[in-house]
């Protein structure tokens, strides 16, 4: 379970905008994106759709009928997202260090 799922909970919308902003700068696809999060092609393509309507995922075409996903860094809420992302793993990597660094002297 990742950081964020153990503060928000488990869900899809929140699961497809991890992986995006994990792989930002990537462009990725419907089967992309549910391969390798494990949810199905329905859910990832339900669960876009407020990501796209947000301005957080910009669509894109590959041939005629493969849509294609990437995270819009340009938008504000976006960014706000990313930065929330970063500075969540690395107080949380603070936190496990020391953890570590706590068991190793006792």
């Amino acid at each position: 379970m990742s950081e964020i799922e153990q503060i928000f909970g488990r869900n899809a919308q929140l699961i497809v905008l991890e992986y995006l902003i994990r792989n930002r700068g990537t462009t990725t696809y419907l089967s992309g994106i549910a391969e390798e999060t494990g949810l199905s092609h329905s859910s990832v393509a339900r669960v876009i759709e407020p990501l796209l309507e947000m301005n957080i995922v910009k669509e894109g075409k590959m041939g005629k009928q493969i849509r294609t996903f990437t995270l819009d860094e340009d938008n504000e809420v976006t960014k706000l997202l990313i930065r929330f992302h970063d500075e969540l793993n690395k107080i949380l990597e603070k936190k496990v260090s020391k953890e570590h660094e706590t068991k190793a002297k006792g």
